[in-house]
């Protein structure tokens, strides 16, 4: 099947025609001809399988439409489709493939993004003349509607994107008030990798007869990823690190570690070490974050170093290695941060450092991302390490998130299912 069958006009066609692509995923081929016909939909796929465009493309031909039927230019746009998304660098690519498709069309369309962890006044500033979509982070969104910079009464389509992470996040209050601002009547997108129970709740109360998609992690469409797992010790980490860059030649990886300091520490020993490394994470400005995945795509560093804050809604074209320093602590994590290599058909590797004291992590994160790697050794670093001694208090799950809902899960289940005005 190509995108002429989808139902797309022939001006959004050629803008895909344009960025190189000739055949939508199964995820596009699914979810467009539903979104064209106005129905809320529910989407599942794995990451990197196309969701953005899956709901770009239908609502970019909804906004064709009603510019065509103006009779001329507004002095003031209304937002007609607004998107929501976890994070400043989603907000960002989700942004710049809406503008990217709307450029070479006829009709004007303009994109507003927003997000914290910059000034407020240049958002407020570009919204002056409005803007037809609207993809926001949720706590920016409500600021600028708090300062009377943003009015969502006209909002006819309302885009979830990676609604797992959302609420992972802790979004659902403010979810909830965005929901109350929205028109009653209007068509409703969630689209994710994952769907876990307290966003099971959230579509049940916000869709209205969805059409639900899913799109099996079967091996046809699953990404070319080699995945390997090397036991090593702690202290031993870095240096096999830099031993794998050097062996295998690789230009590019991407390393995931537990926290912030670990991205700095990390990333320092590797560039006294002659590896052009550097750290990226949330307590970083916005400007530097951008420019080091600027940096990054064009192969100026060869390594950057970062937490889970890069494991959702990063794409960074034939980025060929993963690598995980420190363990996920979810088998979801997993999938996720594996997920940014291996993308659009790409052949990726996922390599994954196991000490002593996360084997039995790394065993459950197996079970439940349902692989089953052997645990190599290295010469030159064999393991001296052993494993810690079970604790009574140990539950045996290696410190994992497990599937019995928390505290503060148990939270945002009740948060999705409050009263709201859809």
């Amino acid at each position: 099947m190509n995108f002429s069958e989808l139902g797309l006009a022939l001006a959004l066609q050629s803008a895909v025609a344009d960025m190189g692509l000739a055949n939508p995923t199964p995820v596009q081929v699914e979810a467009i001809p539903h979104v064209l016909q106005g129905r809320d939909v529910l989407a599942q796929a794995q990451t990197g399988s196309g969701k953005t465009l899956a709901y770009v493309l239908p609502v970019l031909q909804f906004l064709m439409a009603t510019a065509a039927s103006r009779d001329e230019a507004p002095k003031k746009r209304t937002t007609q489709v607004l998107v929501l998304v976890p994070t400043r660098e989603l907000a960002t690519q989700v942004s710049d493939v809406l503008r990217d498709l709307a450029r070479p069309l006829k009709e004007s369309i303009k994109v507003g993004t927003l997000f914290g962890g910059v000034s407020i006044n240049p958002q407020m500033m570009s919204l002056r003349s409005g803007a037809d979509v609207v993809v926001a982070t949720p706590g920016r969104l409500l600021d600028l509607v708090d300062h009377n910079a943003l009015n969502l009464g006209q909002v006819q389509h309302l885009v979830l994107d990676e609604a797992d992470r959302l609420l992972d996040l802790g979004f659902a209050e403010e979810l909830q008030r965005i929901l109350a601002l929205l028109p009653a009547k209007r068509q409703n997108l969630l689209f994710s990798a994952t769907f876990e129970p307290a966003v099971q709740t959230l579509a049940e109360a916000m869709l209205h007869n969805p059409e639900r998609i899913t799109i099996a992690h079967t091996e046809a469409h699953a990404p070319d990823i080699a995945q390997r797992a090397i036991q090593v010790d702690e202290k031993s980490r870095t240096a096999l690190l830099r031993h794998l860059i050097k062996t295998h030649a690789w230009k590019r990886v991407l390393v995931f570690v537990a926290t912030r300091y670990a991205c700095e520490h990390v990333a320092n020993k590797l560039y006294k070490a002659g590896v052009f490394a550097t750290a990226f994470h949330g307590e970083m400005s916005q400007g530097d974050r951008q420019d080091v995945l600027a940096e990054f795509k064009e192969e100026r560093w060869e390594v950057v170093v970062t937490t889970d804050l890069a494991a959702r809604g990063i794409d960074i074209a034939q980025l060929p290695v993963v690598v995980n320093y420190d363990l996920p602590r979810s088998a979801t994590d997993y999938t996720h941060r594996i997920g940014r290599t291996g993308r659009a058909g790409e052949h990726g590797e996922a390599v994954s450092f196991v000490m002593a004291a996360t084997l039995a992590h790394w065993q459950l994160i197996q079970k439940r991302a349902q692989v089953q790697l052997p645990v190599e050794v290295l010469e030159g670093f064999e393991p001296t390490e052993v494993p810690p001694p079970v604790s009574p208090l140990n539950d045996g799950t290696g410190g994992i998130k497990g599937k019995r809902p928390s505290k503060k899960d148990k939270l945002r289940a009740a948060a999705a299912t409050s009263p709201t005005q859809t």
